[in-house]
Parts: C-alpha cells; sequence; structure tokens
C-alpha cells in the first residue's frame, strides 16, 4: 500500500504536525478543516455561514487536488463547539452534495476546537467506478 501525501496551497496551511490529506489507494482522508483562509492563513470569524463556506471551500480544494468531487465523499464528520448553531451549519453543508449522493455522516458538540472556531470537518472520499 502506498500513502501519498496531498497538498494544495489553494487550502490553509497544516497548523500542527498533520497533512491536509492522506490518499491509499482509492481513499482520501482529509484533515479536520477550519475556517482559515488559505495563503493569507487568517480566520473567517462572527458570521457562522460565512465560516462553514470557507471551511467547504477548504475541503473541495483538497478534494480537487486529489481529483475528487463533493461526489467521492463517503463519510463526514462536523464538531461544533455548540450544538445550537447545527442548524444553519446543516443548511450551508447541505448545499456542497446533491442529496442522492450525501455522505454517511456524524456531528457532535465538543468543548474545544484549534484556535476557538466554532466548527470543524473532517471528511473520507472514495475513487467512484
Amino acid at each position: 500500500m502506498k500513502k501519498e501525501i496531498i497538498y494544495t496551497k489553494n487550502a490553509p496551511e497544516p497548523i500542527g504536525p498533520y497533512n491536509q490529506a492522506i490518499k491509499i489507494e482509492r481513499t482520501l482522508y482529509v484533515s479536520g478543516q477550519i475556517p482559515l483562509v488559505p495563503g493569507e492563513m487568517k480566520m473567517v470569524k462572527n458570521d457562522l455561514e460565512k465560516e462553514t463556506n470557507q471551511v467547504m471551500k477548504n475541503i473541495e480544494a483538497i478534494l480537487s487536488e486529489a481529483n475528487m468531487t463533493f461526489d467521492n465523499v463517503v463519510k463526514t464528520t462536523i464538531f461544533l463547539s455548540d450544538m445550537r448553531n447545527f442548524e444553519i451549519v446543516n443548511k450551508i453543508y447541505g448545499r456542497y452534495f446533491k442529496p442522492e449522493k450525501a455522505p454517511a455522516r456524524e456531528t457532535v458538540e465538543v468543548s474545544n476546537l484549534p484556535k476557538y472556531v466554532r466548527l470543524e470537518i473532517s471528511v473520507i472520499a472514495n475513487e467512484i467506478d
């Protein structure tokens, strides 16, 4: 099994000892993304819809670097600092997936997230025949 590191300048630089994504055979494991703007490395704050869009754009850039789209995503994990934000995040998140191809998912509330953001999303994607 070959472990391929996926990297793009169109997504935020890792802020710790990890990679944006790892591809093993046909499966892509994307690290959790927060609302960090690539290049600028500044955080989108104070507008949950914009924060969620930034997270999804970061994921989209990594998927694209691996020649995948949201149609390839088979599993997502959403971490929220406050479950009361679920409805807003879910609305924005849902715009990125076709209902018939939506992935499996769990959403959990956590006591804190990196850089004290309100959400983080990670995905697993697979090449589809």
